[in-house]
């Protein structure tokens, strides 16, 4: 898979009619499972003609609305997918070549169509939100994707202060949504199957006036319904596991980013901390 409907609708909504434009809010509300009935229902759903939905179907790139509904029922199949159900799908279409090429191949492929789709002015304005100290931080990840959100966590502790880690666990929230105050950032990881818990906390965080930036799929969590910055990063391997190769890049990417925004005031905490790992002799010297 290339390109999520949801994607294609970004890319073409500046030439979108205004009845156009109520019908991809439409498709989106409830996305992908709004475009799943009949072709008058969605028309219905966003009070505009059957005809608009004909036409909106073709800029989006499909024959007609058949293929357009095979199109969301193929990615409502992706986003469900267990890992058994993923490595035979692998196996059935698998060329040849040792596991080693192909896995490298899919893995630059994905990190190519995460940056092409990524829209750099959002990405400009996470980093800035990150590197703002008045904000205090928080990053969480599931079940899997918690290994990555850590791996943030552990950057942006010596960028600057203020950061906190949510363990995946529903019993600590209260903990660490306590002194949540609007303003302050939260920092979901949320990929297929995307999990009720996450959900659940990016939803409190919002009634608490937190922004939320998600590093989602192509399909994109539930989350993103809460997000103010939404990345999605394709995923997709040759393996029973999904791939987070270009969900790790752009972590690092934003990383580097707030580092540079906040250099001044990092350079002298990098310092400070080097001082505390020579005291402590956390790392060994070969001087």
């Amino acid at each position: 898979m290339t390109e999520s409907i949801q994607e294609r609708i970004a890319a073409i909504q500046e030439t979108l009619t205004r009845a156009e434009r109520q019908l991809a809010e439409a498709i989106l509300a409830n996305y992908p499972v709004s475009g799943l009935g009949s072709i008058t229902r969605l028309a219905e759903a966003a009070d505009v003609s059957t005809p608009t939905v004909a036409r909106m179907v073709q800029k989006l790139g499909y024959s007609g609305f058949p293929e357009f509904q095979d199109a969301l029922r193929q990615e409502l199949e992706a986003r469900i997918s267990n890992p058994i159900a993923k490595r035979d799908r692998w196996t059935d279409a698998a060329p040849d070549a040792h596991i080693l090429n192909r896995f490298t191949d899919k893995a630059t492929q994905n990190i190519r169509q995460t940056i092409a789709h990524l829209d750099p002015g959002a990405f400009d304005e996470a980093a800035r939100l990150l590197a703002d100290e008045a904000r205090a931080i928080s990053v969480t990840g599931g079940r899997i994707t918690h290994a990555v959100s850590e791996y943030l966590y552990l950057h942006l502790q010596v960028i600057r202060p203020r950061v906190g880690h949510i363990r995946s666990t529903a019993n600590s929230w209260p903990h660490d949504l306590l002194d949540m105050t609007a303003g302050d950032v939260v920092v979901i990881y949320d990929v297929r199957r995307y999990e009720n818990a996450t959900l659940r906390l990016a939803e409190m965080a919002e009634r608490r006036g937190a922004e939320i930036i998600l590093f989602t799929d192509q399909w994109q969590s539930p989350v993103a319904r809460h997000a103010s910055n939404v990345f999605s990063c394709r995923i997709e391997a040759p393996s029973a596991w999904d791939s987070g190769v270009a969900t790790l890049l752009l972590t690092e990417c934003l990383i580097a980013a707030v580092q540079e925004i906040r250099w001044d005031s990092t350079s002298d905490r990098m310092r400070r901390l080097e001082e505390i790992f020579d005291e402590s002799r956390t790392f060994r010297k070969f001087v």
